[in-house]
């Protein structure tokens, strides 16, 4: 006896696909990127999910500047974009 007798255990659906869609999904991206590029893409999307889940998670920075100092450097930027 080969299968489990019952229920399977899982659900079959991953966001609402399929074993099958995700193995068309898989070989087209497979022929896009190529087996070569495919870890660097991979780890490119891995490393950006991480960091916005860690800007999610983070404070935002408070820049405590005074306004007459931000006021200064942008005429001084102003008059050095002028000349």
């Amino acid at each position: 006896m080969l299968a489990a007798p019952g229920p399977v255990p899982y659900a079959g659906l991953m966001f609402g696909l399929g074993i099958g869609e995700l193995i068309v999904v898989l070989v087209i991206v497979l022929v896009i990127f190529g087996a070569g590029r495919l870890p660097e893409v991979m780890g490119s999307l891995g490393k950006g999910v991480q960091m916005f889940r860690r800007g999610l998670k983070d404070p935002p920075e408070i820049d405590v500047t005074p306004d007459d100092e931000k006021r200064a450097d942008a005429t001084k930027r102003a008059d050095s974009d002028k000349r």
